[in-house]
């Protein structure tokens, strides 16, 4: 059983991935799209979202590795780009929510970037 397809008509990251809805866009390639969050809880809080439409990392196959491999590469260098200091006391979270109870409000894959000085709102 996969939940993932090229796309999903109603999926609001699939829309934002295609410029159907706009964002703060801050990197895209043919794999992937990555954006702020509308909703920041850290003073630096972004969103990486596989183009291919999957569910949750429930349904991750064997053949989303190198898909998965390249956004956790991906994320330090991003980070790095927003601000974020990688040395001393700098560093990021990185939060994937799957399911329901795993606190995952929209159902496509996607990983949470998020850092800068704390207290954060949440978190």
């Amino acid at each position: 059983m996969t939940h993932a397809s090229n796309d999903s008509a109603g999926c609001l990251f699939c829309k934002i991935a295609t410029g159907k809805i706009p964002s703060k866009k801050i990197y895209e390639d043919d794999d992937v799209f990555v954006f702020h969050d509308i909703n920041p809880w850290a003073p630096v809080h972004f969103l990486m979202v596989p183009k291919e439409h999957i569910e949750s990392l429930v349904f991750v196959q064997e053949q989303h590795s190198v898909l998965l491999g390249k956004m956790l590469v991906l994320a330090p260098k991003l980070a790095a780009q927003e601000g974020l200091r990688m040395e001393g006391d700098g560093g990021f979270r990185i939060v994937i929510n799957s399911g329901k109870e795993g606190g995952q409000e929209v159902f496509h894959l996607h990983i949470h970037v998020m850092g800068g000085p704390r207290p954060w709102k949440r978190g």
